[in-house]
């Protein structure tokens, strides 16, 4: 597990700037260890600014580009596949400028510990600052720290 969570971080680390210079947004990049390999997946988004949806043609673009960055870099152990895609209607929020864009969404957050006997919360994001967001769950407010979150995303 902490080798996969070396990886991710490696893998955002070299990829997102890349993203950037390109118009793109990082949402989450996956690594999915697999028999004879691996699947690196990368889910982009265009820049908050940008008007429309990412595209086939995006996803295209940026494989192209994260693969040659890959192949010179080297940094996954082995064989691997390539998966470039949209976040779709769930997306991860991994950044705060994620919670930023999202205020006034419907998120579920599961914590890295349990609070107050529990793990997860689902509600209304309606604040975010500096150290975390504030969540309206069952007309209640829940304030929780970014280190204290170990997956968010939006749900429906």
């Amino acid at each position: 597990m902490v080798a996969a969570t070396a990886l991710r971080d490696r893998l955002i680390a070299l990829i997102e700037p890349v993203l950037a210079v390109l118009g793109y947004e990082l949402v989450d990049i996956e690594w999915v260890a697999e028999r004879g390999g691996g699947v690196v997946r990368v889910y982009i988004d265009l820049l908050p600014e940008s008007p429309g949806h990412v595209s086939v043609e995006d996803c295209e673009r940026v494989s192209r580009e994260v693969s040659a960055l890959l192949d010179v870099d080297d940094p996954v152990p082995g064989a691997y596949s390539l998966e470039v895609s949209s976040p779709g209607f769930d997306r991860v929020l991994r950044v705060p400028q994620h919670y930023a864009r999202f205020v006034g969404s419907r998120v579920r957050v599961e914590l890295n510990a349990a609070r107050d006997g529990r793990r997860r919360y689902t509600g209304t994001l309606s604040a975010v600052n500096a150290q975390g967001i504030e969540l309206e769950v069952e007309q209640l407010p829940v304030t929780v720290r970014f280190e204290d979150i170990a997956k968010a995303r939006l749900v429906a």
